[in-house]
Formats: C-alpha cells, structure tokens, sequence
C-alpha cells in the first residue's frame, strides 16, 4: 500500500511508525503542529508512547492562560513503565489540556498523532525543533545509543516482532 505524501514511514530495529510531515518534532520526542496562526497542538510521537508503556494517568500543573518557556515542567504523565515531567515545547500563553483526555486517556497510545493530543500553545515552537527528516535523524541516533546499552544490533533484532503504528 502506497503511504501518502504527508507521511513518512519510519523503521528501524524493532520499531515502525508512521510521522505526518506536516509537524514540527523536538528533540524530546513530542510533536508540534500549528493549528491556526500562533496557536500550535503538542502531543507525543509514537516512539515516546512506546518508551512510556500504556498510560495511566496524567495531570497538569499549568493553568490556561499561564506563560510557559521551553523545557519549564508543565505537568506530569505515568506510564506502565515510567512516571516522567510533561515539558513546554514551545513558548508562549498555555491554552488549556486535551479534554478529550479525561475521559479516554488510552487516546495518546492509540492515536497520538491525532486524538491523543497532550495540550496547546500560543506562542512559538522551540528552536530545536526539526522536519520530520531531521526527526528520523534523531531516531536513528537514540535507536543507536540504546542499541549500544543492550549490545543489540538491527540485524538481531529484526528477527523480533515489530511495534505496531
């Protein structure tokens, strides 16, 4: 099946993801995408869902209508593998959480280019932030270095099940 233009597919390892080219991604593995002037959408990319495990449960300590500053903590999210701070991406007045996330939570592991959503912002992305293809780049690098931790190759681990998109 062929992919559409706006999205790239993404291998390597063990890990397949499909990233709209259409967004911004930090080097924090988040996504930024604008949805109308200077108002932008952050969720997360597949491969931070994935390092997350399932999640649980999440909560905000920002307050719409707040100024934030790239890398201030924002909040926090629990996974079934880790508890980690949620991080400003971008800069600028915080405009509230995904509502949609209160009552399904499940929506960043299943949809976390879409639905799954983490908050929005009006200001300005941070300036790291890459195209998708600078953004495979980073995956590519992280891939490597947790390879080297576990002494893994991409042959091995071809031979393993893929993640799913």
């Amino acid at each position: 099946m062929a992919q559409p233009d706006n999205v790239v597919l993404y291998k390597r390892s063990r890990f397949t993801t499909r990233l709209p080219a259409d967004r911004l991604y930090a080097p924090s593995h988040f996504w930024i995408a604008q949805v109308d002037g200077d108002v932008y959408r952050v969720g997360f990319t597949k491969f931070a869902t994935r390092m997350l495990g399932d999640i649980v449960e999440h909560g905000f300590e920002t307050k719409p209508g707040d100024s934030i500053i790239v890398g201030q903590t924002i909040g926090w999210i629990e996974g079934f593998k880790a508890v980690t701070d949620l991080y400003a991406v971008a800069e600028g007045e915080f405009l509230g959480q995904n509502p949609a996330l209160r009552e399904d939570i499940t929506l960043i592991d299943s949809d976390p280019y879409g639905a799954g959503w983490l908050y929005s912002i009006r200001g300005t992305p941070e300036p790291n932030s890459v195209d998708v293809q600078g953004y495979t780049e980073i995956l590519d690098v992280t891939i490597a270095r947790m390879q080297d931790t576990t002494g893994g190759s991409d042959e091995e681990q071809e031979k393993e099940p893929e993640c799913p998109t």
